[in-house]
Protein backbone atom coordinates (compact mmCIF):
# COMPACT_ATOMS: atom_id res chain seq x y z
CA UNK A 1 0.00 0.00 0.00
CA UNK A 2 0.73 3.34 -0.35
CA UNK A 3 1.91 5.56 2.91
CA UNK A 4 1.21 8.79 3.44
CA UNK A 5 -2.31 8.89 1.49
CA UNK A 6 -5.88 9.54 2.25
CA UNK A 7 -8.08 6.76 0.23
CA UNK A 8 -11.26 8.25 -0.06
CA UNK A 9 -12.99 4.89 0.30
CA UNK A 10 -14.88 2.72 2.68
CA UNK A 11 -12.26 2.10 5.44
CA UNK A 12 -12.93 -1.97 4.82
CA UNK A 13 -11.82 -1.89 1.54
CA UNK A 14 -8.45 -0.16 2.57
CA UNK A 15 -8.02 -2.74 5.39
CA UNK A 16 -9.08 -5.40 2.67
CA UNK A 17 -5.58 -4.73 1.07
CA UNK A 18 -3.70 -4.76 4.22
CA UNK A 19 -1.26 -7.27 5.41
CA UNK A 20 -1.85 -8.87 8.55
CA UNK A 21 0.11 -7.13 11.67
CA UNK A 22 0.36 -4.21 9.67
CA UNK A 23 -0.25 -1.29 11.86
CA UNK A 24 1.09 0.34 14.88
CA UNK A 25 -1.62 2.76 16.03
CA UNK A 26 -5.12 3.65 15.18
CA UNK A 27 -6.13 7.21 16.57
CA UNK A 28 -9.95 7.74 15.06
CA UNK A 29 -13.31 9.01 16.29
CA UNK A 30 -16.00 7.28 14.40
CA UNK A 31 -19.49 8.76 13.29
CA UNK A 32 -21.78 7.80 16.04
CA UNK A 33 -25.48 7.33 17.09
CA UNK A 34 -25.99 10.02 14.57
CA UNK A 35 -25.15 13.10 16.65
CA UNK A 36 -23.41 14.59 13.26
CA UNK A 37 -24.70 14.29 9.87
CA UNK A 38 -21.97 12.79 7.84
CA UNK A 39 -23.30 12.94 4.39
CA UNK A 40 -25.80 9.99 5.18
CA UNK A 41 -22.82 7.38 5.90
CA UNK A 42 -23.05 5.09 8.20
CA UNK A 43 -20.53 2.56 9.23
CA UNK A 44 -20.66 -1.60 9.24
CA UNK A 45 -19.15 -1.57 13.06
CA UNK A 46 -18.14 -5.04 13.92
CA UNK A 47 -16.43 -5.87 10.39
CA UNK A 48 -14.18 -3.02 10.79
CA UNK A 49 -13.89 -3.69 14.38
CA UNK A 50 -12.68 -7.31 13.54
CA UNK A 51 -10.38 -6.14 10.70
CA UNK A 52 -8.80 -3.49 12.85
CA UNK A 53 -7.83 -6.46 14.97
CA UNK A 54 -6.48 -8.13 11.87
CA UNK A 55 -4.36 -5.39 10.79
CA UNK A 56 -3.14 -3.93 13.82
CA UNK A 57 0.27 -5.53 15.29
CA UNK A 58 0.91 -7.74 17.74
CA UNK A 59 0.96 -5.01 20.71
CA UNK A 60 -0.26 -2.44 18.87
CA UNK A 61 -3.18 0.04 19.76
CA UNK A 62 -6.23 1.72 18.59
CA UNK A 63 -7.55 4.80 19.95
CA UNK A 64 -11.27 4.98 20.06
CA UNK A 65 -12.84 8.54 20.68
CA UNK A 66 -16.84 8.14 20.90
CA UNK A 67 -19.85 9.04 22.79
CA UNK A 68 -23.80 8.43 23.05
CA UNK A 69 -26.53 10.46 22.36
CA UNK A 70 -29.40 10.73 24.72
CA UNK A 71 -32.72 9.79 23.26
CA UNK A 72 -35.95 9.65 25.52
CA UNK A 73 -34.44 10.49 28.17
CA UNK A 74 -31.47 7.75 28.08
CA UNK A 75 -28.27 7.17 26.51
CA UNK A 76 -27.86 5.04 23.84
CA UNK A 77 -24.81 2.79 25.76
CA UNK A 78 -23.21 3.02 22.22
CA UNK A 79 -19.90 3.51 23.31
CA UNK A 80 -20.26 0.51 25.76
CA UNK A 81 -21.52 -2.18 23.64
CA UNK A 82 -18.71 -1.29 21.00
CA UNK A 83 -15.96 -1.31 24.18
CA UNK A 84 -17.33 -4.70 24.99
CA UNK A 85 -17.45 -5.97 21.42
CA UNK A 86 -13.64 -4.78 20.68
CA UNK A 87 -12.55 -6.61 24.07
CA UNK A 88 -14.85 -9.90 22.93
CA UNK A 89 -12.90 -10.20 19.67
CA UNK A 90 -9.53 -10.13 21.89
CA UNK A 91 -8.48 -6.24 22.17
CA UNK A 92 -7.45 -5.60 26.09
CA UNK A 93 -9.33 -2.68 27.17
CA UNK A 94 -8.26 0.59 28.72
CA UNK A 95 -10.45 3.26 29.43
CA UNK A 96 -9.87 6.73 29.25
CA UNK A 97 -12.34 10.30 28.85
CA UNK A 98 -11.71 13.44 27.08
CA UNK A 99 -12.86 16.26 28.77
CA UNK A 100 -14.31 18.99 27.08
CA UNK A 101 -13.85 22.93 27.36
CA UNK A 102 -15.60 24.79 25.45
CA UNK A 103 -19.36 25.37 25.28
CA UNK A 104 -21.78 23.44 27.40
CA UNK A 105 -25.00 22.78 25.95
CA UNK A 106 -27.60 21.58 28.10
CA UNK A 107 -31.29 19.29 27.42
CA UNK A 108 -32.57 20.88 30.51
CA UNK A 109 -33.22 17.20 31.95
CA UNK A 110 -29.69 16.36 32.89
CA UNK A 111 -26.21 18.17 33.23
CA UNK A 112 -24.34 18.82 30.05
CA UNK A 113 -22.60 16.40 28.35
CA UNK A 114 -18.79 17.68 28.51
CA UNK A 115 -16.77 14.29 27.61
CA UNK A 116 -16.60 11.21 25.81
CA UNK A 117 -14.84 8.21 25.91
CA UNK A 118 -11.34 7.45 24.85
CA UNK A 119 -11.36 3.81 24.54
CA UNK A 120 -7.46 2.33 24.39
CA UNK A 121 -7.97 -0.75 22.63
CA UNK A 122 -4.71 -3.24 22.64
CA UNK A 123 -3.56 -6.03 20.88
CA UNK A 124 -2.11 -8.03 23.77
CA UNK A 125 -0.21 -5.93 26.22
CA UNK A 126 1.01 -2.42 24.23
CA UNK A 127 4.62 -2.58 22.64
CA UNK A 128 4.87 1.17 22.75
CA UNK A 129 4.21 3.15 26.00
CA UNK A 130 5.66 7.06 25.79
CA UNK A 131 3.41 8.33 29.14
CA UNK A 132 2.96 12.09 29.48
CA UNK A 133 4.67 13.73 31.82
CA UNK A 134 3.42 16.97 32.65
CA UNK A 135 1.21 17.08 35.70
CA UNK A 136 2.75 19.82 37.65
CA UNK A 137 3.66 18.94 41.12
CA UNK A 138 2.70 21.56 44.64
CA UNK A 139 5.38 19.40 46.36
CA UNK A 140 8.28 20.64 43.94
CA UNK A 141 11.62 20.36 45.34
CA UNK A 142 10.25 18.36 49.10
CA UNK A 143 11.18 15.36 50.19
CA UNK A 144 8.38 12.73 50.78
CA UNK A 145 7.93 9.21 51.45
CA UNK A 146 5.83 7.25 49.62
CA UNK A 147 3.39 4.51 50.41
CA UNK A 148 1.27 2.03 49.38
CA UNK A 149 -1.54 -0.20 50.37
CA UNK A 150 -1.93 -3.93 50.98
CA UNK A 151 -5.14 -6.21 50.20
CA UNK A 152 -6.03 -5.67 53.48
CA UNK A 153 -5.74 -1.72 53.10
CA UNK A 154 -3.13 -1.37 55.70
CA UNK A 155 0.04 1.09 54.96
CA UNK A 156 3.13 0.07 53.91
CA UNK A 157 5.84 2.88 53.85
CA UNK A 158 8.74 3.22 51.87
CA UNK A 159 12.13 3.29 54.06
CA UNK A 160 13.63 6.43 51.98
CA UNK A 161 12.59 9.77 51.26
CA UNK A 162 11.64 10.57 47.36
CA UNK A 163 12.91 14.17 46.33
CA UNK A 164 9.21 15.18 44.79
CA UNK A 165 10.00 15.38 40.78
CA UNK A 166 8.55 19.09 39.40
CA UNK A 167 6.45 16.98 36.81
CA UNK A 168 4.50 13.54 36.97
CA UNK A 169 2.26 11.66 34.67
CA UNK A 170 -0.91 13.06 34.09
CA UNK A 171 -3.76 11.01 34.67
CA UNK A 172 -6.57 9.25 32.56
CA UNK A 173 -8.76 12.58 31.61
CA UNK A 174 -7.35 14.56 29.29
CA UNK A 175 -9.00 18.06 28.58
CA UNK A 176 -8.98 20.10 25.53
CA UNK A 177 -11.25 23.03 24.13
CA UNK A 178 -13.44 22.22 22.10
CA UNK A 179 -13.71 26.16 20.50
CA UNK A 180 -12.18 27.44 16.99
CA UNK A 181 -8.69 26.66 18.89
CA UNK A 182 -8.69 22.83 17.89
CA UNK A 183 -6.89 23.83 14.77
CA UNK A 184 -5.49 26.83 13.27
CA UNK A 185 -6.30 25.17 9.84
CA UNK A 186 -9.86 27.28 8.44
CA UNK A 187 -10.74 24.17 6.23
CA UNK A 188 -10.76 21.77 9.14
CA UNK A 189 -13.59 23.79 9.95
CA UNK A 190 -15.88 23.06 7.02
CA UNK A 191 -16.49 19.39 8.35
CA UNK A 192 -19.11 18.86 11.16
CA UNK A 193 -17.44 17.29 13.68
CA UNK A 194 -13.12 17.41 14.22
CA UNK A 195 -11.26 16.66 17.54
CA UNK A 196 -8.81 18.48 18.36
CA UNK A 197 -5.24 18.37 17.34
CA UNK A 198 -3.52 18.19 20.77
CA UNK A 199 -6.03 14.97 21.39
CA UNK A 200 -4.58 13.26 18.26
CA UNK A 201 -0.68 14.49 19.00
CA UNK A 202 -0.75 13.57 22.69
CA UNK A 203 -2.54 9.76 21.34
CA UNK A 204 0.70 9.48 18.84
CA UNK A 205 3.02 10.35 21.06
CA UNK A 206 1.79 8.16 23.57
CA UNK A 207 1.37 4.77 21.86
CA UNK A 208 3.73 4.85 18.78
CA UNK A 209 7.40 5.77 18.15
CA UNK A 210 8.97 8.14 14.77
CA UNK A 211 8.92 5.88 11.58
CA UNK A 212 5.55 3.88 13.06
CA UNK A 213 2.45 3.75 10.81
CA UNK A 214 -0.48 5.45 12.09
CA UNK A 215 -4.25 4.51 10.39
CA UNK A 216 -7.35 6.83 10.99
CA UNK A 217 -10.84 4.59 9.19
CA UNK A 218 -12.62 7.68 9.45
CA UNK A 219 -10.26 10.69 8.71
CA UNK A 220 -12.78 13.07 7.94
CA UNK A 221 -10.70 16.73 8.40
CA UNK A 222 -7.45 14.84 7.88
CA UNK A 223 -6.30 15.63 11.88
CA UNK A 224 -4.49 12.81 12.65
CA UNK A 225 -2.51 12.51 9.18
CA UNK A 226 -1.44 16.01 9.65
CA UNK A 227 -0.25 15.01 12.83
CA UNK A 228 1.02 11.93 12.30
CA UNK A 229 3.18 13.75 9.49
CA UNK A 230 4.45 16.16 12.50
CA UNK A 231 5.42 13.79 14.39
CA UNK A 232 7.50 12.20 11.97
CA UNK A 233 5.02 8.86 11.84
CA UNK A 234 4.09 7.59 8.38
CA UNK A 235 0.07 7.51 8.16
CA UNK A 236 -2.91 6.18 5.98
CA UNK A 237 -6.21 7.34 5.91
CA UNK A 238 -9.78 6.28 4.86
CA UNK A 239 -12.58 8.39 4.19
CA UNK A 240 -15.75 7.25 2.62
CA UNK A 241 -17.19 11.12 1.97
CA UNK A 242 -15.92 12.78 -1.14
CA UNK A 243 -16.73 16.12 0.24
CA UNK A 244 -14.52 15.32 3.29
CA UNK A 245 -11.86 13.58 1.82
CA UNK A 246 -11.18 17.02 -0.40
CA UNK A 247 -10.89 18.74 2.60
CA UNK A 248 -8.84 16.85 4.30
CA UNK A 249 -6.40 16.72 0.79
CA UNK A 250 -6.39 20.46 0.83
CA UNK A 251 -5.54 20.23 4.54
CA UNK A 252 -2.56 18.03 4.76
CA UNK A 253 -1.06 18.74 0.92
CA UNK A 254 0.78 21.95 2.57
CA UNK A 255 2.41 19.51 4.91
CA UNK A 256 3.36 16.81 2.82
CA UNK A 257 5.44 19.40 0.85
CA UNK A 258 7.64 20.46 3.76
CA UNK A 259 9.30 17.14 3.98
CA UNK A 260 9.36 13.51 2.94
CA UNK A 261 8.93 10.62 5.49
CA UNK A 262 10.32 7.48 4.67
CA UNK A 263 8.56 4.14 6.19
CA UNK A 264 10.75 1.68 8.17
CA UNK A 265 9.18 -1.55 8.07
CA UNK A 266 9.36 -2.88 11.46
Amino acid sequence: MELNKLYCENCLETMSRMPDNFIDLTVTSPPYDNLRNYNGYDFDFENIAKELFRVTKKGGVVVWVVGDATINGSETGTSFKQALYFKGIGFNLDTMIYGKTGGMFSNNISYPNIFEYMFIFSKGLKKTINLIKDKKNKGFGKLYISHSRDKNGNQKYSPTQTLTPEFSFRGNIWFYDTGGSVSDDNISHQHPAIFPEDLARDHIKSWSNEGDLIYDPFMGSGTTAKMAHLLNRNWIGSEISSEYCKIAEKRIEPYLMQQTINFNKK
